[in-house]
């Protein structure tokens, strides 16, 4: 080790310099590599429940859950079985079957909001079609967001000037996409008052989970769904990251919010590629062959990925579950707070349910401007420090941390413990 820098290990390192010249990046998403915190990524080979393994035979506890979706634990086996089963009947039909029609009847049943559900392959997908069916069904074309919230890689939603952005988004596509700051009614109210006539939709994540978790203030989500309500705009509630994960009836059943429009995608599949997108039958109904707002996938609603999306519903009805989630993040957040006080180091904690940042900056994050506050050459140093020691976090400074409901005491207390260390190593 060397500058607090962990080298990969052998085989991983090979593979990383033989994978760089053949995907770009070496990753077939960014989030996956080490370029905010240094070094390479590292090749793994299997995972089972609260751990991941790697290709070299190095063991890690692990709060990345695959980006959100394994919030019942690597490899759940109800899951796998019934994944199996499907799969023996064969993967795809390209005809409607009977187990979209469980998992579309589950999720009506378990979210007040959603009369009418449609499925596809992510949740880039999800609110990719969420936006055009509310541009469909109101007549309208103006998209706000939020400065700092993420809602996959389609063009309308990497529009922003500030947080997640791109090149290669065409400027009129750019041009119908606004943000305003997160935690910020007055700015909205101000931005929905100057642009009501042309505005269809504002997309929130109801818990950022990309700069720092940020929770909504109090009375947030419930002032923003009377703005939308006000100036007749539809509210698109992002759930991708929070659905089934905070709560078994997501952020809006946390909160009290009714959406217009709901987007999933993650912890609904049981780690299977799925995205789905729902609300009042009213505006669902605008999709084809129905309506005229189009929207198709040869993968949608596969019934493999269907099969681990009823088996994942069926485990988290559950409220156990919950109660393990929520034992197991308190028990860390108690030690980590304890550590955090002993050293006096400049450092945050945010959470709700089972996600969790560990914030590198002594202000609370609330807002895009605040996670600019964040120390990210820190984080770094702790991370490749805990990585060493076995913990497995994401990759960067401002991305969201996931519990299972497979992490033990066990595992809890051998990562506060691993993580003082690490901070210690830090601030001393």
């Amino acid at each position: 080790m060397t500058d607090s820098l962990a080298k990969s290990p052998p085989r991983s390192h090979l593979r990383g310099k033989e994978i760089e010249k053949l995907i770009p990046g070496g990753v077939n998403s960014p989030f996956r590599s080490f370029t905010e915190v240094g070094g390479q990524a590292i090749f793994m080979d299997r995972g089972r429940g609260s751990r991941l393994y790697d290709i070299d035979g190095n063991e890690y506890i692990d709060y990345v859950g695959a980006w959100g979706p394994a919030i019942l634990g690597h490899a759940p086996e109800p899951v796998i079985e019934a994944v199996c089963r499907t799969l023996r009947n064969g993967p795809l039909f390209g005809a409607p079957h009977e187990l979209e029609l469980e998992l579309a009847s589950r999720i009506v049943s378990i979210i007040d909001s959603i009369d009418m559900v449609r499925f596809v392959n992510s949740g880039t997908e999800a609110v990719m079609s969420a936006i055009r069916l509310a541009r469909g069904f109101t007549g309208r074309d103006l998209i706000v967001t939020f400065e700092g919230c993420y809602h996959g890689h389609s063009d309308a939603t990497l529009a922003s000037r500030s947080g997640h952005h791109s090149s290669g988004v065409p400027e009129g596509t750019a041009r119908n996409t606004v943000s305003a700051p997160f935690n910020d009614l007055d700015s909205l109210d101000n931005l929905l008052e100057k642009h009501q006539q042309e505005i269809a939709a504002v997309i929130i994540e109801p818990v950022a989970g990309s700069m720092g978790v940020v929770p909504p203030d109090e009375g947030y989500l419930q002032g923003l769904q009377a703005l939308c309500a006000k100036y007749g705009v539809l509210l698109i509630l992002d759930e991708v990251l929070t659905g089934f994960r905070v709560a078994y009836k997501g952020a809006q059943g946390l909160y009290g919010i009714t959406p217009d429009l709901t987007c999933y995608g993650k912890a609904l599949g049981g780690g299977m590629p799925i995205g789905a997108y729902g609300g009042r039958r009213e505006i669902m109904e605008h999709l084809s062959p129905g309506g005229k707002v189009y929207q198709a996938g040869t993968f949608s609603g596969n019934p493999v990925t269907m099969s681990g999306g009823i088996a994942v519903l069926d485990l988290l009805a559950d409220p156990e579950v919950y109660a393990v989630l929520e034992s197991r993040a308190n028990r860390l957040f108690e030690g980590l707070s304890r550590c955090i006080d002993d050293l006096g180091a400049p450092v945050s904690l945010a959470r709700v349910g089972s996600m969790f940042g560990i914030h590198f900056s002594e202000r609370r994050i609330r807002n895009f401007v605040d996670s600019k506050t964040i120390d990210e050459k820190s984080f770094a140093r702790f991370f490749h420090l805990a990585l060493e020691a076995g913990i497995y976090l994401p990759p960067t400074a401002v991305d969201a941390a996931c519990l299972s409901s497979a992490h033990s005491e066990a595992d809890i207390d051998e990562t506060v413990e691993k993580m003082t260390a690490a901070l210690a190593a830090v601030y001393n």
